[in-house]
């Protein structure tokens, strides 16, 4: 292990989120909120200086190799939060390092879990900073440094690898510094584009943006405590829907968009399935909403459940309603997708439809050799094989994620007031959801867990973001051998 080159690496990454930490300032400076400006100006002091410090203890020499990959990948993912936190703290919106630790890893990793109780009491700058966290963590902040540094040598291609979600992180281009880059262009341009329509459907800048940062992203934090029905606009919700819908693909598709590839998306396999599983789920929920007689209006009931479908699936958790109170089925059905997820290669968390593609046909290719073992037979996805290695690693993610989503509701289950808050808690943090069911349905929050349960989530969190194999690595013996 060479950690002095991983050092340097993570000391230029928090240098570049101390660079980041000043947008909130201008913010805020815009808003009047001047103790607010002294904040986030010390707090980007203090994670610059911590930045030059690991540059300095570091090394320019040395090359990147899977162990330093993945300590720079864990070790960036938890410093960013860390560092994420100090912003709360200094302008006082929590008092706890806990909460502001869990407020930070919940943007960064995009999971849209919340401690706080009064969202709108909040002052401005935060909420920006609270809303960009999210949209800084879903392409990644990994993505990010490598498209920046084109020092990297080799060890771009596997930082590269570790950050991109899925089971395989596809290149765009023969450099991974271009992929990066590009996957970051086309972040811009959604952004861009989102901004301005919200704008045209009535929100003003700052609503547009915190709430286009948390709906690219997938994370779901609103500056707002109503969430998206804070806006009763049908258009508000139509682009949000479209945009989580988009997110939620794999974004190397939009990339063959660009080279006039314009039917890539319906040729795809996984776009397709992520598809008709939105549509169909949609189609039932409208269905049950309107048989229990939830809905008078059947335009609002299928407004209502599309967007709590596309929602929930994408791991984005908006809210334009209290889905708590939908009907069993219903509900049932939304728990049910947060163990879906995305696509491969968005910034949806969870499972990603990709794996499930996988692991079913994986089953299937078992069935058939139980009566006809000696057959050679290979799983194919878009006409292409999957290697047996990919097999291998998708079997194992379903194992260690089911495991640990288990023994995250066991855990909490100690402190929920019931298993249903406890079971969904863990599926919402580690599939990087955000809202479960009852007490941590839509209209509520994580505030009541105790600060032991909080850390735990946190973990959960990051578990979810880095896809479970990257921090289960670092904390085994084998790791830190060699």
């Amino acid at each position: 292990m060479n950690f002095r080159p991983a050092l340097r690496f993570l000391g230029r990454l928090i240098l570049l989120l101390a660079g980041t930490e000043l947008a909130p300032a201008v913010c805020a400076a815009l808003y009047g909120e001047w103790q607010d400006v002294g904040a986030f100006g010390w707090s980007a002091a203090i994670t610059a200086v911590c930045g030059i410090a690991l540059i300095v203890a570091g090394s320019s020499s040395g090359r990147i190799f899977r162990r330093e990959g993945i300590l720079i990948v864990v070790g960036g993912w938890v410093l960013a939060s860390v560092f994420g936190a100090l912003p709360y703290l200094l302008t006082g919106t929590f008092i706890h390092p806990i909460d502001a630790l869990f407020e930070s890893a919940s943007g960064f990793t995009t999971t849209g879990a919340s401690v706080m109780i009064n969202i709108e009491a909040a002052s401005r700058g935060i909420l920006f900073w609270r809303s960009m966290t999210q949209w800084l963590g879903g392409m990644g902040i990994i993505v990010l440094f490598v498209a920046l540094l084109p020092q990297l040598g080799p060890g771009a291609r596997f930082l590269y690898k570790l950050e991109v979600p899925g089971p395989t992180a596809e290149a765009l281009q023969p450099h991974i510094r271009d992929t990066a880059a590009m996957l970051w262009k086309i972040y811009l341009a959604f952004t861009a584009a989102e901004t301005a329509l919200l704008m045209l459907a009535g929100l003003d800048l700052y609503d547009a943006l915190t709430h286009t940062f948390s709906t690219l992203s997938t994370g779901g934090f609103s500056p707002r405590n109503a969430s998206i029905a804070a806006f009763d606009s049908p258009w508000v919700h139509l682009i949000i829907i479209a945009f989580m819908i988009l997110a939620g693909a794999n974004f190397s598709l939009f990339y063959g968009m660009r080279l006039r590839q314009r039917w890539n998306l319906l040729h795809d396999t996984e776009f397709r399935l992520y598809a008709l599983i939105l549509g169909a789920t949609t189609l039932v929920v409208l269905i049950d909403l309107l048989r229990n007689g939830d809905y008078s209006n059947p335009l609002r009931a299928l407004l209502d459940s599309s967007f709590q479908v596309v929602a929930i699936m994408t791991t984005t958790g908006f809210a334009t309603t209290d889905f708590d109170a939908w009907p069993i089925l219903s509900s049932l059905l939304l728990v049910m997708l947060m163990f879906v997820g995305g696509c491969a290669g968005s910034t949806a968390g969870s499972m990603k439809v990709m794996r499930m593609v996988i692991g079913i046909r994986y089953a299937m290719r078992e069935v058939r050799l139980m009566f006809s073992p000696n057959t050679v037979l290979r799983i194919f996805i878009g006409g292409k094989p999957v290697p047996d290695s990919v097999v291998r690693s998708v079997a194992g993610f379903f194992i260690l994620y089911l495991t640990i989503w288990a023994a995250g509701s066991f855990l909490l289950a100690l402190g929920s007031p019931d298993l249903v808050t406890a079971a969904t808690a863990s599926a919402a943090t580690l599939g990087n959801i955000g809202p479960g069911l009852e007490a941590v349905g839509p209209t509520q929050n994580y505030s009541f867990f105790s600060a032991g349960h909080k850390a735990l989530m946190v973990l959960l969190m990051w578990l979810g973001r880095l896809e479970v194999y990257s921090i289960v690595a670092i904390l085994t013996r084998a790791y830190w051998r060699a």
